[in-house]
């Protein structure tokens, strides 16, 4: 299983919304989305 695949499945496990998971950890949503497409780790 590679990161972003991780990342999605704890996320949807804990039953966090990409927008909750991002406010979490001070970052945006759309770095999360990233990080679960596999585009980004920054």
């Amino acid at each position: 299983m590679q990161i972003h695949e991780i990342i999605r499945t704890r996320r949807t496990a804990l039953g966090l919304t990409q927008e909750q998971l991002a406010g979490k950890l001070g970052v945006s949503a759309p770095a999360v989305n990233k990080w679960e497409r596999g585009l980004s780790y920054t």
